[in-house]
């Protein structure tokens, strides 16, 4: 009977540490969340513009076709206009007339009223 004390007595020691070792079921570990950080305004950068190059100013010979010469002319009437030597570089045009528009620094431009018959401008053109 010994034995069987023994027995029962080793029985209830591994009952014990078998029961010791076994627990309820713990929760699962969750970790805590990362604090949110507030997400910072970082205004653009702007650099202040940079000014489009000056245009070369090249200026124009004075008086190509020889205008000053006949400035005289303003005020008078188209009858007036003498013949002049070269033609071609000379147009006569009234305010109101329909002229071609390219530019030529050589040919004297005359403009006169179509309505009076005075002469209101002599340029380069």
């Amino acid at each position: 009977m010994k034995k069987l004390h023994e027995r029962g007595a080793l029985f209830a020691l591994l009952f014990m540490g078998l029961a010791s070792c076994t627990s309820a079921p713990e929760a699962p570990v969750v970790p805590a969340p990362k604090p949110v950080q507030a997400p910072v305004y970082h205004p653009p950068v702007v650099s202040s513009p940079v000014p489009p190059p000056k245009p070369v100013y090249k200026p124009m010979a004075e008086d190509q076709c020889g205008a000053a010469a006949l400035q005289y002319l303003v005020g008078k009437p188209r009858t007036e206009i003498p013949v002049p030597l070269d033609p071609g570089k000379r147009r006569v045009v009234c305010s109101s007339c329909i002229v071609t528009q390219e530019y030529r620094s050589d040919r004297q431009t005359i403009v006169f009223s179509s309505e009076t018959g005075i002469i209101e401008s002599v340029k380069c053109g």
